[in-house]
């Protein structure tokens, strides 16, 4: 194969406020035509970097490109004009970005988005560029797709949209493709549909690919080789199977080491302290909840369809499905964030729906919530000392400046931050040390059961693994009860003591976590675990082609009038009345 791609010692800096911020340094790889080339590495690493360099889409300043050259096709890319690199952008090098939504145009209907590069490209016109265009909504697995061209991105599911956003970069059938994290917030099953119809696509059409990704077992099932990156720098390369089987630099083990596998026996734990209430009842009990939403003319969307379950006192119930599933609104419906259509929510044997505003107030000492993204969820404008002392504040936990002070210090301290924090805002820390500054937060009040909504989705492996190892610590010293909100299946399974597993509001399958990864028991489970990603090219290899979404099929398991039932001791499952 001849050499597509060649990078060669490239670094790149940013300039702000009279200070330089090298983002890569002395970078070299090839890519061969045809061939998929993985480069993995955390958040900073300088993946992203590197692949806007290659398509020159880095505004200069701030940005400049301190030395080294990019060839393609033998041309230096440095050296063409931007006239040039606009024709070079789409006809023959295509990108795929992570957030399709915010790459969509929202007032643009899908089938005008996608026909624009095969007017300016191709040269199409009329009635053969919407032809065109609508055998590429086909390629890339949209159905309907004479329907869909007249729609518009809203009207999309995630993994639709970003479908639709392959659809745009192969327009024009490049001879380089580069994928941008692009499976970063899709859930496992649109996730391994997505990767499958590009690796069928990319067979088609001979591309090759650049695939930056911060998941490895996405790695091991779509790259031929492998460039592992780290603060801007390539500390390791080579053959994909050669870089899983045995991995030279620590960083490269720290990452494999950092992802969890179904495959692994899940590791044991002691067992927190389980202490029932005075009445013998479980600490939280979910009895028939129900939360519709009331969309207008006639549409009513039942988020949370009549589910039931109960968590002991020390215990984490895991809750997995994709999005859209009902999980999420599960979670706030119990701490009454939204009010529940129907049914009640007991904590330690106290109705939640009964209580009057002053007396959820008081209730609320003892829960919290674990927000999904480190990001939005903290105010930028305040100190992570007044984040932290709000939670005292409204609860009168602290008499007098110095008893606040030695809260927010200690709570810092517990969650691996330094108390010298306390006066710096959100936008001065990483990703995975805001989300430590949130479970501070939460931790503030002294709860007993905490919803822990998805908290490790916006994080790398390898800071999820510490945030998992920080909330197991945390439920040792202090006799916490989770609810672990998540769709990846890997991680609930070694953090969980059962797992609840949620479709289009229902829960469908519920049991002890070893018993439900061995033994799944609905063909959703069984469709969820057979999609997640293993990090290990020869496993990965004999993985069947994903099952299509079933998002069209108005109840594909017959829940509307399934009973659940005990299928053994401890293992519940729907089973269809039909």
């Amino acid at each position: 194969m001849s050499q597509l791609l060649q990078v060669h010692n490239l670094s790149v800096s940013f300039f702000a406020h009279g200070r330089e911020t090298e983002a890569v340094r002395n970078v070299s790889f090839e890519l061969a035509r045809g061939e998929t080339l993985g480069i993995v590495g955390e958040s900073g690493s300088g993946k992203s970097v590197t692949a806007r360099t290659i398509m020159r889409l880095l505004p200069s300043p701030p940005s400049m490109v301190k030395s080294g050259e990019v060839l393609f096709q033998g041309e230096n890319l440095a050296e063409k004009t931007d006239a040039e690199m606009e024709r070079i952008r789409g006809s023959e090098i295509g990108m795929i970005f992570q957030d399709p939504m915010s790459s969509l145009n929202p007032t643009m209907r899908i089938g005008r988005q996608i026909e624009e590069s095969l007017i300016k490209h191709r040269k199409l016109k009329g009635r053969e560029a919407r032809e065109e265009t609508i055998k590429l909504l086909d390629m890339v697995g949209i159905p309907d797709c004479v329907a869909r061209y007249e729609q518009y991105p809203h009207e999309f599911s995630g993994g639709m949209r970003q479908r639709v956003m392959i659809a745009i970069a192969l327009a024009c059938r490049p001879s380089l493709l580069i994928a941008d994290e692009p499976t970063t917030s899709l859930d496992v099953t649109i996730q391994a549909q997505i990767l499958h119809e590009l690796k069928t696509i990319q067979r088609q059409l001979g591309t090759a690919v650049i695939l930056i990704t911060h998941d490895l077992g996405v790695v091991a099932g779509m790259c031929d080789r492998v460039v592992v990156m780290k603060e801007g720098e390539i500390v390791e390369t080579g053959a994909t199977e050669q870089i899983f089987a045995d991995p030279k630099h620590p960083y490269t083990k720290q990452l494999l080491q950092a992802l969890p596998r179904l495959d692994e026996p899940k590791k044991a734990k002691p067992p927190a302290p389980r202490v029932r209430s005075s009445d013998d009842v479980p600490l939280l009990q979910v009895r028939s909840l129900r939360q519709h939403f009331d969309l207008g003319k006639g549409q009513v969307v039942k988020a949370v369809n009549d589910i039931s379950f109960h968590i002991e006192a020390g215990e984490t119930l895991g809750v997995v499905g994709e999005s859209g599933s009902g999980k999420s609104t599960t979670g706030r419906t119990i701490l009454r964030l939204h009010e529940a259509t129907g049914g009640e929510v007991l904590f330690r044997g106290i109705p939640l729906q009964g209580l009057n505003r002053t007396e959820l107030k008081t209730m609320r000492r003892h829960m919290g919530i674990i927000f999904q993204d480190p990001y939005a969820s903290l105010n930028p404008r305040l100190r992570v000392a007044d984040l932290i002392g709000e939670a005292l504040d409204v609860h009168g936990l602290a008499k007098g400046r110095k008893e606040r002070q030695r809260r927010i210090d200690e709570l810092l301290e517990m969650v691996g931050l330094q108390a010298s924090h306390a006066q710096r805002y959100p936008h001065e820390f990483s990703g995975g040390q805001r989300q430590r500054i949130g479970i501070a937060r939460t931790l503030a009040v002294s709860p007993e059961f905490i919803v822990c909504d998805e908290p490790l989705s916006a994080l790398d492996v390898s800071i999820q693994a510490q945030i998992v190892n920080l909330l197991e610590d945390l439920q040792q010293q202090l006799g916490l009860t989770y609810l672990f909100i998540a769709h990846d299946l890997s991680m609930v399974k070694h953090i969980s003591d059962r797992v609840a597993v949620m479709y289009r509001g229902r829960i469908v399958e519920m049991a002890e976590s070893e018993e439900l990864y061995s033994n799944p028991l609905h063909a959703y489970t069984r469709s969820l675990l057979s999609a997640i990603p293993v990090p290990d090219p020869a496993v990965e290899s004999r993985k069947q082609p994903p099952v299509r979404a079933e998002a069209d099929i108005p109840d594909p398991y017959g829940l509307e009038h399934a009973r659940f039932v005990e299928a053994r001791p401890g293992h519940w499952v729907a089973v269809a009345a039909n």
